[in-house]
């Protein structure tokens, strides 16, 4: 059985075998058909190939010509679309800037566009008469805006009131209703008047001011756009004649109406002194105004309007500016040029400080090298200012130590020229950090502490010099030394409250009191030695009684009552002499009176008592007493109390 089923198991593997080489043959016989009719295929679609290859030809022809023609009519569409906005430009031009300035402008913008497109088309036939036609109306268009560049600037282009102008001003230096004006001294004696102070201009420079609105903030852009045109149209010079034209005119006004005139030096001279005074005061706010506010604001307008072009900017601003910085500075050269006199040194330094105030800020606003010509007129200026103070600073020293004024001080008080000059001094304390500067500027080496207290003990130094000149025109010694004692001492006392006293040093002080004690001493010794000597022994004792009738010899005091009689109504008569005149006299300072007053009463009171007690009862035995004995040491003290007072001043001598 198992035979029988292994050979079962090949019959059925032969019948398989028999099966797969049956069906490969077929597939053989397949493959070979198949390749037959592929190269059939092969030969025909080369003749096929053959004969569409014309139709190909044809086709790629037709395809770039209508490439072409696509290409032609966008052309075509560009070019009539650029002659449709060119037309649309033209309407708008036409019509003018007035109505619509942006469309207005938008169409001088794309007619520029136009000639650019046209320029570029150098196939197009009839270009040239196109772009002779778009060049004419670009420059009618640019002249359109020239003369609207004019009208909108003229039309928002005001004068500025003064009011406006101090609204931006610190509140601090604003001016009030009714403010008093600066006054001199009415004998025209005393120094610049006004209340000066260094931390005033310091607080003055670090005050903040507001910005002026020099034209409405809106119409600002517009004329920059304006301005852009009109610059690249090449019309520079049109733009720039306009725009100094227009607003140069705004702020001269401006100026003139916050007050603000030239002057020439002929103009300064005639004035009287009050008035010069207070335009100079005037000329310091102007100019600060003018430069901090008004300038400052035309700047700012400036490099807004012609923003992007910085050459055109400062031209315009510099032509604009340049003559009226010109009419403000001309007010200071006429005074520099003006006959000096010791009063105005203050205004001078005054003036000075103002523009070294204002440097700083000159320097940020007349930026450039256009402006460079006005930045050295105000610098040239600020040192003409310096010099001329300089020289009357020396004319004020020899002034003094040669003052021949007749002005008689008939009381012997503190001399006009005294408190002249130790105001002067005082003031120029004011003016330290000021008259230091000035020192560096035109002294070489040395401390300038030490530079300005030499030139003060040198003024001091002329001002004794010249008292002692005017000391010799008393008759009386004693006022001569009463005089001398009232000056040096306002000297001294005057130099002690102020800060004179820290430059000129202890020492100064020190040794001008003792002069002061010695003018002092001389007074007593002069005025009062002549009637001490009538209350004293000395030439009352009487020589071997011969004289002296019976009686008249005191006991034990060997006194002839005769000389003593005699010797009281000198006494009565000097006194009330002294008393009459010396009442008159003058010792202004309270604490220096009274100190003079008990000196005197020191000598003369102990001296009276002693004699009255010594040689009194000489004159009491016999008859009217009273008539010898006219006052008590008492009476004395009282009376001594009306000295110095100046009740009544002499009349002027005849």
């Amino acid at each position: 059985m198992a035979v029988a089923a292994m050979a079962g198991g090949v019959d059925s593997l032969s019948d398989r075998a028999a099966k797969m080489k049956e069906a490969l043959l077929k597939s053989q016989t397949i493959t070979e058909n198949v390749v037959s009719i592929l190269g059939s295929f092969d030969s025909r679609l080369s003749v096929l190939e053959t004969a569409m290859r014309p139709t190909q030809i044809r086709t790629h022809a037709i395809r770039k010509a209508h490439e072409n023609i696509d290409k032609t009519l966008k052309a075509a569409e560009v070019l009539l679309a650029e002659f449709d906005i060119s037309r649309q430009a033209e309407a708008q031009i036409l019509r003018g800037p007035h109505e619509d300035l942006e469309s207005y402008l938008e169409a001088i913008e794309q007619l520029r566009k136009n000639i650019r497109f046209f320029s570029s088309s150098k196939g197009f036939k009839s270009g040239d008469a196109v772009l002779d036609n778009a060049n004419t109306l670009l420059a009618k268009a640019i002249s359109k805006l020239e003369d609207e560049f004019k009208q909108l600037l003229v039309s928002c282009s005001k004068p500025v009131e003064p009011d406006r102008l101090f609204e931006c001003l610190p509140e601090s230096m604003r001016p009030s209703a009714g403010s008093p004006a600066n006054h001199g001294d009415p004998n025209g004696l005393g120094p610049h008047s006004h209340n000066h102070s260094e931390q005033q201009n310091s607080n003055a420079e670090a005050a903040s001011f507001k910005p002026l609105v020099m034209i409405p903030p809106r119409t600002v852009p517009l004329l920059h756009d304006l301005a852009v045109h009109m610059v690249q149209s090449g019309h520079q010079q049109q733009l720039l004649k306009t725009y100094r034209d227009t607003r140069s005119s705004v702020l001269e006004e401006s100026l003139r109406k916050l007050g603000v005139e030239r002057l020439s030096k002929e103009d300064v001279q005639k004035m009287q002194w009050e008035i010069l005074e207070a335009k100079i005061g005037n000329w310091i706010h102007f100019m600060r105004i003018a430069v901090k506010i008004l300038f400052a604001g035309e700047r700012r307008l400036c490099d807004q309007i012609f923003d992007g072009f910085d050459s055109l900017r400062d031209q315009c601003f510099a032509e604009c500016t340049g003559n009226n910085v010109s009419m403000l500075l001309s007010f200071g050269e006429a005074i520099t040029k003006s006959k000096r006199s010791p009063e105005k040194l203050f205004v001078l330094l005054d003036m000075y400080e103002i523009m070294r105030e204002l440097h700083s800020e000159i320097e940020s606003v007349f930026s450039g090298k256009v402006c460079a010509e006005i930045r050295e007129s105000t610098l040239g200026l600020t040192k003409k200012l310096a010099q001329t103070a300089q020289e009357t600073f020396g004319d004020f020293e020899e002034a003094v130590e040669k003052d021949a004024t007749k002005t008689a001080v008939l009381d012997g008080t503190v001399h006009p020229l005294t408190s002249y000059v130790i105001n002067y001094v005082k003031f120029l304390f004011d003016y330290q950090s000021t008259l230091n500067q000035l020192f560096r500027e035109f002294e070489t080496g040395g401390e300038t502490v030490s530079q300005l207290a030499t030139v003060t003990m040198r003024i001091m130094q002329a001002l004794q010099t010249n008292l002692d000149g005017k000391s010799k025109q008393y008759k009386d010694q004693a006022l001569t030394h009463l005089f001398l004692m009232n000056n040096i001492h306002y000297m001294v006392r005057s130099v002690r409250r102020s800060e004179a006293k820290d430059l000129l040093g202890d020492d100064w002080v020190q040794r001008h009191r003792r002069v002061v004690q010695q003018h002092a001493n001389q007074y007593k010794r002069t005025g009062w030695g002549k009637i001490l000597q009538c209350v004293s022994a000395q030439g009352l004792t009487s020589s071997g009684g011969s004289s002296s009738a019976p009686g008249e010899s005191g006991s034990g005091s060997g006194a002839s009552r005769g000389l003593v009689k005699e010797r009281f109504k000198i006494f009565n008569m000097q006194f009330e002499e002294l008393h009459q005149k010396q009442s008159q006299w003058t010792v202004p300072d309270t604490e220096l009176r009274e100190s003079l007053r008990l000196a005197v009463a020191e000598v003369l009171l102990p001296a009276y008592r002693s004699f009255v007690k010594r040689f009194g009862p000489l004159v009491e035995s016999g008859k009217t007493p009273q008539k010898y004995i006219k006052y008590t040491a008492e009476d004395l003290e009282r009376m001594l109390g009306e000295f110095f007072e100046g009740k009544t001043l002499n009349e002027p001598r005849r």
